[in-house]
């Protein structure tokens, strides 16, 4: 429990906006025993934060049911947080948005669990005027693999999105080349790719506009992982992650240089 408070805490404090999501049987707005002790986690927190919260339903039954229970389970989580919080955390907003921020397919029980949740978003607040200009993550394509760690973070440059879109500009394309015939000369390396996205500050993940899911973070992360495979790299040596906007190069983006930058995806070494 500790650790997982401090771990928001660290969160929270070196970025614009975190998430937690709070996960429900079917038809039910009842709290489990694990989401009580998450949202008693969050309403420990000291720093001066605002939670917005955001109900969801998947699609199973009608429209009209999933919008009432999204706002049941959103109520569920905000009552339950009122009784908790201290005067540092305001509770800006309560929703329910029924199945309309589906974030995948729903074609197996484990991505309908998925979609039986709300989604509290934790937002610190910041000085008029303050930005965030974080350096950037070594290349991937500068360090040697002798050098590199396990759980090292590192940045794939020029390898940037269209806005809305899993698709990378095609100045990406060489460095994803060059990724994969790295790959293919160190068969023991295992990664994570980590997508995220610019600007959606309203919801924790962007819509696909080309899938209409809202998952936009972890489709172009796994774009790069599908190229990786047709070209002939082991599926399990590749795993694809959805950061949303947790993790801004820069905040609040200014200039489409700025969302550009944001429109990215990073490289984690899992295994050497």
């Amino acid at each position: 429990m500790k650790c997982f408070v401090l771990l928001l805490l660290i969160s929270v404090g070196l970025n614009a906006q975190t998430l937690t999501s709070i996960y429900f049987q079917n038809n039910s707005s009842d709290l489990s025993t694990d989401s009580k002790r998450k949202l008693d986690s969050l309403a420990k927190l000291e720093s001066k934060l605002t939670f917005r919260i955001f109900g969801n339903a998947n699609p199973l039954g009608n429209e009209s049911l999933n919008r009432t229970l999204s706002e049941k389970r959103a109520k569920k989580v905000t009552d339950y947080l009122k009784a908790k919080i201290g005067e540092n955390i305001q509770l800006a907003s309560s929703v329910g948005l029924g199945i309309s921020k589906q974030i995948n397919d729903n074609s197996s029980e484990d991505l309908l669990a998925q979609n039986r949740r709300v989604d509290i978003f934790i937002e610190r607040f910041f000085d008029k005027g303050e930005k965030i200009s974080r350096s950037i993550y070594p290349s991937f394509f500068d360090v040697k693999i002798a050098q590199m760690k396990v759980k090292n973070t590192f940045s794939l440059p020029d390898v940037n999105f269209i806005g809305g879109r899993h698709v990378w500009l095609s100045k990406g394309t060489p460095k994803l080349y060059l990724l994969f015939e790295i790959l293919k000369k160190n068969p023991t390396l295992e990664v994570e790719l980590q997508g995220h996205i610019c600007c959606d500050y309203e919801n924790f993940d962007g819509e696909d506009q080309d899938l209409k899911t809202f998952n936009l973070s972890f489709t172009r992360a796994d774009a790069i992982r599908k190229f990786l495979i047709k070209m002939g790299i082991e599926q399990n040596r590749i795993k694809a992650e959805g950061l949303g906007h947790l993790n801004p190069v820069i905040y609040p983006e200014e200039t489409e240089e700025d969302r550009s930058k944001n429109r990215r995806v990073e490289l984690v070494l899992i295994k050497k």
